[in-house]
């Protein structure tokens, strides 16, 4: 295993790039094997994609009661990974359901602490109803997304305090709204996770953008983990899993094929920035 950096500003982290699978166990499978190779590479911090152990079903109010418990199977898989590699793990999204606030789940992004305790959660705030051009569009594939058919919208807004640092929580669609990336900045977030399954129709044109612009304009660390099958016939994801620092410098990158995108960040480097250009101070709206 790779020696992990031990100044306390100097950190290594790490973005999960997954192929969705016909079933959990394989997808939990694959999803051990690529922990297993970031820890390897001496990550202390690793992020999965969204929705990577359920992709594809659509049984997600029975998915979410079942993950309701902290021993539900996958909650459970992630708290052992956590532990078993004395990581942080921002868990992509699992579907958990809260019935006294909503008939449907949450998609919900748990955070586990190196010992595998469920140190913070974020419900997805924004979640993917819209209508793609189909003139970019392959085949037949799926055109209409409407995730608030199966989901219930979040609204606390999340910056998880770590050892490593303090996390900022977003997922996926989230990335399109930059008023949540400045609250995040706003209260303290120096590193920003984005899980995501960003759709190839749109991940080729906005998914890097995207991502370095809420690092540059916020002047903090992103980390986007998105889930990848640009040939499915129907449903085809980007990829692209990247690590992008607070100047917009690419650290990491993945492109199509499953893998793991590891970089050394250093935290005293949003400091340097922000010195030499305040933004936050020089705002006026």
């Amino acid at each position: 295993m790779t020696q992990r950096a031990s100044n306390n500003h100097y950190l290594i982290v790490a973005a999960v790039q997954l192929q969705p699978s016909d079933s959990i166990e394989r997808n939990l499978n694959n999803s051990a094997k690529l922990i297993q190779s970031a820890a390897d590479q001496g990550a202390q911090l690793v992020v999965l994609p969204e929705n990577f152990a359920h992709l594809g079903r659509n049984d997600f109010a029975a998915i979410g009661l079942a993950e309701s418990q902290p021993q539900g199977l996958v909650r459970q898989f992630l708290s052992d990974q956590a532990a078993l590699y004395g990581l942080w793990l921002v868990a992509g999204t699992v579907p958990i359901s809260d019935p006294q606030q909503s008939t449907k789940p949450y998609a919900r992004c748990l955070l586990f602490d190196p010992q595998g305790n469920q140190s913070s959660a974020y419900d997805k705030i924004h979640l993917f109803d819209v209508e793609l051009d189909r003139s970019g569009l392959k085949n037949e594939q799926q055109s209409a997304y409407r995730e608030s058919d199966n989901f219930s919208s979040g609204s606390e807004v999340v910056v998880a305090q770590t050892d490593l640092g303090c996390l900022g929580m977003t997922v996926c669609y989230d990335l399109r709204f930059p008023e949540l990336y400045r609250q995040l900045a706003d209260l303290g977030a120096q590193i920003v996770t984005v899980p995501a399954a960003f759709t190839a129709a749109t991940g080729r044109d906005h998914w890097l953008l995207l991502l370095r612009a809420r690092a540059v304009e916020n002047q903090v660390f992103v980390i986007g983990a998105n889930m990848v099958d640009r040939d499915h016939p129907r449903r085809a994801l980007w990829g692209g899993s990247v690590i992008i620092d607070p100047w917009g410098n690419i650290l990491a990158s993945l492109d199509d094929q499953p893998g793991v995108a590891v970089a050394e960040i250093d935290l005293n480097r949003i400091d340097e920035i922000r010195a030499k250009m305040p933004v936050a101070e020089h705002r006026k709206i």
